[in-house]
């Protein structure tokens, strides 16, 4: 069955087709793109106004997928995994997610979920950890990354960074916001991460 999506999922797989990694092709490779789709009610939230700054700064690799997301934004069911009383009102105002495919995302697959995600400016998304094993690839540039007991880094739009099941991971925002697509396998495809840290972590 042809759905209004199915475009937004052909550019979702053909950016990830174009990344030249080990660990994305073997997850392109185990994924089945002939996916049934949910029919889910549109719900946005106040996230996607970063959503056109994103389109600005994505890599040509990543414009096309970038900028339908950008136009069909809402049309789409977002979601948030936490609440205000997790993480504050600032945080809640700009943080949210899209499930291309999964358990409840816009295509059902049992054993892969899939999606993009969107922090906005100066926000800092604490330790925290799930059993699923996490491949991320921003498409803005600018972020900073954090991995176990490691410190933050800055990663470039485009750079795969992989989480390992139940590692303490973190990213802080400066200036531009985060769009980053990600893929969950190996764990519950919907679980709430356990978060460590504080919505202020590695601020001064």
């Amino acid at each position: 069955m042809t759905t209004k999506f199915d475009e937004l999922l052909e550019q979702f797989h053909a950016y990830l087709a174009s990344v030249d990694d080990a660990l994305v092709r073997e997850a392109v490779a185990r994924t089945g793109w002939d996916m049934p789709a949910r029919d889910l009610e549109p719900y946005a939230l106040g996230c996607l106004r970063h959503l056109d700054r994103a389109a600005e700064l994505a890599p040509m690799a990543a414009k096309p997928l970038v900028q339908l997301l950008a136009r069909r934004r809402n049309d789409l069911h977002w979601g948030q995994t936490y609440g205000e009383a997790d993480l504050g009102k600032d945080f809640i105002d700009n943080y949210g997610w899209l499930e291309m495919f999964g358990t409840r995302g816009h295509f059902a697959n049992d054993e892969v979920a899939a999606g993009l995600l969107i922090l906005g400016p100066g926000i800092v998304y604490p330790d925290h950890h799930h059993v699923a094993e996490e491949i991320y690839i921003p498409l803005t540039g600018g972020t900073e990354w954090r991995m176990g007991e490691g410190s933050f880094r800055t990663r470039e739009a485009g750079e795969v960074v992989h989480h390992a099941s139940n590692v303490n991971h973190a990213m802080r925002t400066g200036k531009e916001p985060l769009l980053a697509l990600y893929i969950w396998h190996g764990g519950p495809l919907a679980q709430k991460s356990t978060v460590t840290g504080t919505a202020t972590q590695g601020q001064s």
